[in-house]
């Protein structure tokens, strides 16, 4: 009788800017160089930058596919599995990464991995929940119950960050954890986003019993409209969901930046979350924006510009997106507002 492959499976989950493409980014540079992996990204805002943020060739056996606008689990699952089709046929990875968005529900993903269509296909091993300690002070963070979920459904509770904590942060983590019901969750301190490959070969213990709850996001059609990269100018677009607004841009080819005229921009915002992929006469760089601190790092190459932002006040989102349009020349030539 043949045997049966199943395909390794991992969740990366956790809040908002609290490091999950760091972290995937330095598992990727670990992987074996004989295996392929795949990674299923997915984003609350709907222009995609993970996957360029993310960018490693396929020549290196890295195979990356995004679902943008919102949380993937979305209609019975049905974006995911879309993607995740496309994604495995394409790459046969020897493992299988999933970035749910950090507004994601964690037990929806692992309720699509292990339904009937890829029970004979996946076996899913450790869930990451990633927690940023320096939040847990801040009630808006520590009272969000999607990320309380995601720790609460991880099977390995990861510290990001660690090296920014002060001598209460671990105390203040192990009281918080235990005060949403995961204290017996084994902890990992994470520095860069730096951890024990080891850790994704364990198998979850939360795929016996997954109770799914019903929960509201922003209406989506079954399959997420994707945007080509624009001729000229770029295209805008904007989202909102679970108290947050987000909006985004993509850029032609053809609009290259000027390094300093980003820097002076992007550093001088007042938003939660910002992620972007320039082209500039430089080369093509990547920006993170969490925490208010602005980080800069050189990637090999870019098929367009990327721009896209997240905060909890919709007047700061609409006068933040003002803000972009007119310091970096952001000419769109076709737009959506927010809902």
């Amino acid at each position: 009788m043949h045997k049966i492959e199943y395909l390794p499976t991992n969740i990366i989950t956790g809040a908002l800017g609290v490091g999950k493409t760091t972290l995937i980014q330095s598992l990727l540079k670990q992987k074996p160089k004989e295996q392929r992996w795949a990674v299923l990204v997915n984003e609350f805002g709907e222009v995609g930058v993970d996957g360029a943020l993310l960018t490693s060739p396929e020549k290196n056996g890295v195979f990356i596919k995004e679902v943008p606008g919102g949380c993937m689990c979305c209609t019975s699952g049905v974006p995911m599995k879309i993607a995740l089709n496309v994604l495995l046929a394409k790459a046969k990875p020897h493992r299988l990464l999933i970035e749910p968005t950090g507004l994601g529900h964690p037990k929806e993903v692992l309720a699509t991995l292990t339904c009937a269509d890829y029970r004979d296909v996946l076996d899913v091993h450790a869930t990451l929940g990633l927690i940023d300690a320096r939040r847990i002070l801040d009630q808006r963070w520590r009272a969000h119950k999607t990320f309380q979920e995601q720790l609460q459904t991880a099977d390995y509770i990861v510290a990001t960050k660690s090296d920014l904590y002060d001598h209460e942060s671990q105390s203040l983590l192990a009281s918080y954890l235990s005060e949403i019901g995961v204290s017996t969750t084994p902890i990992v301190y994470s520095d860069n986003g730096i951890i024990d490959p080891i850790l994704l070969h364990n198998r979850s213990r939360n795929v016996e019993n997954i109770y799914v709850h019903q929960h509201n996001h922003p209406a989506h059609s079954i399959l997420t409209p994707s945007f080509d990269t624009p001729k000229v100018g770029s295209i805008k677009v904007e989202n909102s969901g679970e108290g947050y607004f987000s909006c985004g841009w993509i850029c032609a080819h053809s609009v290259v930046f000027d390094y300093q005229q980003i820097m002076d921009t992007l550093s001088g915002l007042d938003v939660e979350r910002l992620k972007a992929v320039f082209i500039t006469q430089q080369g093509a760089l990547g920006c993170n924006y969490s925490d208010g601190v602005l980080r800069i790092t050189e990637i090999d190459s870019a098929k367009d510009s990327r721009i896209e932002f997240l905060t909890q006040d919709k007047q700061l989102a609409e006068q933040t997106s003002k803000i972009l349009e007119t310091s970096l020349g952001l000419n769109s030539v076709c737009s959506n507002t927010f809902s």
